[in-house]
Protein backbone atom coordinates (compact mmCIF):
# COMPACT_ATOMS: atom_id res chain seq x y z
CA UNK A 1 0.00 0.00 0.00
CA UNK A 2 3.26 2.57 0.48
CA UNK A 3 4.30 2.49 -3.23
CA UNK A 4 3.42 5.03 -5.47
CA UNK A 5 3.36 5.04 -8.92
CA UNK A 6 5.36 8.04 -10.73
CA UNK A 7 3.16 7.89 -13.78
CA UNK A 8 0.25 8.38 -11.94
CA UNK A 9 1.32 10.53 -9.58
CA UNK A 10 2.34 13.12 -12.24
CA UNK A 11 -0.67 12.79 -13.76
CA UNK A 12 -2.77 14.11 -10.90
CA UNK A 13 -0.55 16.33 -9.48
CA UNK A 14 2.03 18.08 -12.08
CA UNK A 15 0.90 21.46 -13.24
CA UNK A 16 -2.20 21.48 -11.61
CA UNK A 17 -3.49 24.65 -9.23
CA UNK A 18 -6.00 25.67 -7.32
CA UNK A 19 -7.46 28.96 -7.27
CA UNK A 20 -7.47 30.63 -3.77
CA UNK A 21 -10.98 32.26 -4.19
CA UNK A 22 -13.15 29.45 -5.30
CA UNK A 23 -11.23 26.10 -5.37
CA UNK A 24 -11.08 25.69 -9.04
CA UNK A 25 -8.51 23.41 -10.03
CA UNK A 26 -6.33 24.24 -13.63
CA UNK A 27 -3.99 22.77 -15.28
CA UNK A 28 -0.91 24.94 -16.58
CA UNK A 29 2.38 25.42 -16.79
CA UNK A 30 4.50 27.05 -13.55
CA UNK A 31 6.09 30.21 -15.57
CA UNK A 32 2.67 31.10 -16.58
CA UNK A 33 0.80 31.11 -13.47
CA UNK A 34 3.94 33.28 -11.62
CA UNK A 35 4.06 35.60 -14.06
CA UNK A 36 0.35 35.98 -13.37
CA UNK A 37 -1.17 35.39 -17.27
CA UNK A 38 -3.41 32.53 -16.24
CA UNK A 39 -6.96 33.31 -15.23
CA UNK A 40 -9.39 31.43 -13.28
CA UNK A 41 -12.41 30.49 -15.62
CA UNK A 42 -14.26 30.33 -12.61
CA UNK A 43 -14.23 33.38 -10.77
CA UNK A 44 -11.54 35.69 -13.14
CA UNK A 45 -9.18 35.95 -10.27
CA UNK A 46 -5.40 35.39 -10.97
CA UNK A 47 -4.19 33.83 -7.68
CA UNK A 48 -3.53 30.06 -7.41
CA UNK A 49 -1.27 27.70 -5.24
CA UNK A 50 0.21 24.29 -5.71
CA UNK A 51 -2.39 21.04 -5.58
CA UNK A 52 -1.62 19.49 -2.05
CA UNK A 53 -0.86 16.29 -2.04
CA UNK A 54 -2.48 13.75 0.72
Amino acid sequence: MGTKIPEAQARLFKNVFVCQRCGNKTRSDPQKVLKGKIKCRKCGRGQFRVLKRK
